[in-house]
C-alpha cells in the first residue's frame, strides 16, 4: 500500500475537527477533494476510519488506532528529517535536557557549561521535569537526554549513574532540635510531612517510603507535591519536615536539614537517553559521562 503523507496529515485535521467543512478550509483543498482522498485512504487499508452521515462524522476504533500510531510515525519522520537537515549543514542547533531539582542544584550546571565551552554552536534547552514526565518526553522526543532521580529505568532506555549522594531530614530553622544531637529518624514518627506523589516517579517515592519502613513507622502526610522547592516552602512556613536528595536543600535560607548518611537509601542521579541520540549527539554524550566520572 502506498499512501502519501500529504494525505495521512489531512486524515489527522479531519480526525481534529471531526467537520469536513472545517478541515477543508485547513488543508486548502476542496471538500470534495478531501472526501475522495479519505475515501481512497479507507479503501486502501480495506477499513472505514469515520462513521458519517449528513450532520456528524465520527472516528470507529479502527480510527482511532490509525489515528494515534500515525499522528506518533509523522512526529518522528518530522524528527528525523528535521535533525537530518541539521546534521548535514553541521549545526545540530540545540539540544534538549530534562531534569530533576536535585540535578540542577548540584551538578548540572557545571556539566552544562563544559559542554557548551566544548560546542558553542550548540543551544541548551533546559527543561526541569519530574521523573514520569520525563520518561514520556525522552520518548515523544521532546528532550534528548534526561536526569533523573533514582529513576525507573525501562529497556528502551540507555543510562549512567552520574552522581550518588545521600537523603537529607529538612526541618524549619526554628525546630527545636540541633543538627549535632540527632535522634534518628524514628523521633520524628509523629511530625506531619510533606512528600512527593507517586506519578513523580514510582522508584523515587518507593525509596522515599522505604526510608521510613526501615525505621519502623509510616510518615504522616499532610500534602504531596512534585515539586521539591515547594515542599521547601513548606517546610519553611513550618506545615512539616520533607525528605530530599541533599543536594536539593543547597542554597535555601530558611530550613536546616540534618543529612542521613547512616541509611542504606541514596540518591541516584542518572542520566537516560535513547540509543538514537548517540547518532546526533555522540560527542556530547561522550563529554558529559566523561564530566561526571570527573566530578564523582
Amino acid at each position: 500500500m502506498n499512501v502519501d503523507t500529504f494525505v495521512l496529515r489531512n486524515f489527522l485535521i479531519l480526525c481534529k475537527n471531526l467537520n469536513f467543512s472545517r478541515a477543508s478550509e485547513q488543508t486548502h483543498i476542496a471538500q470534495p477533494a478531501l472526501s475522495r482522498q479519505i475515501k481512497h485512504l479507507e479503501e486502501s487499508l480495506g477499513v472505514l476510519l469515520f462513521n458519517r452521515d449528513k450532520r456528524n462524522v465520527k472516528l470507529t476504533a479502527a480510527g482511532e488506532y490509525f489515528r494515534n500510531e500515525i499522528e506518533a510515525l509523522l512526529n518522528q519522520m518530522d524528527f528525523v528529517v528535521n535533525r537530518t537537515h541539521k546534521l548535514f549543514h553541521g549545526q545540530a542547533g540545540e539540544i534538549r535536557i530534562g531534569y530533576t531539582h536535585s540535578a540542577l542544584q548540584h551538578f548540572l550546571p557545571a556539566m552544562m557549561l563544559h559542554i557548551n565551552k566544548l560546542y558553542p554552536e550548540i543551544r541548551i534547552i533546559w527543561l526541569e521535569f519530574n521523573n514520569t514526565r520525563q520518561y514520556e518526553a525522552l520518548k515523544n522526543r521532546e528532550i534528548d537526554i534526561g536526569f533523573s532521580t533514582n529513576p525507573d529505568i525501562d529497556e528502551s532506555f540507555r543510562h549512567r549513574v552520574i552522581y550518588t549522594s545521600n537523603f537529607a531530614l529538612a526541618m524549619p530553622l526554628d525546630y527545636p532540635i540541633t543538627l549535632d544531637k540527632f535522634p534518628g529518624l524514628k523521633f520524628f514518627q509523629h511530625e506531619r510531612f510533606i512528600l512527593p506523589p507517586k506519578a513523580e516517579g514510582p522508584r523515587f517515592v518507593e525509596t522515599l517510603h522505604s526510608i521510613f519502613s526501615h525505621e519502623g513507622f509510616i510518615p504522616n502526610i499532610i500534602h504531596e507535591t512534585p515539586f521539591a522547592s515547594t515542599a521547601i516552602k513548606l517546610v519553611e512556613a513550618g506545615f512539616g519536615l520533607t525528605i530530599e536528595p541533599v543536594n536539593s536543600l543547597s542554597g535555601y535560607r530558611g530550613i536546616k536539614y540534618i543529612e542521613l548518611k547512616d541509611i542504606p537509601q541514596k540518591v541516584e542521579n542518572v542520566m537516560l537517553w535513547l540509543p538514537n541520540t548517540e547518532t546526533c549527539f555522540p560527542d556530547i554524550i561522550k563529554a558529559i559521562t566523561t564530566f561526571s566520572f570527573r566530578t564523582s
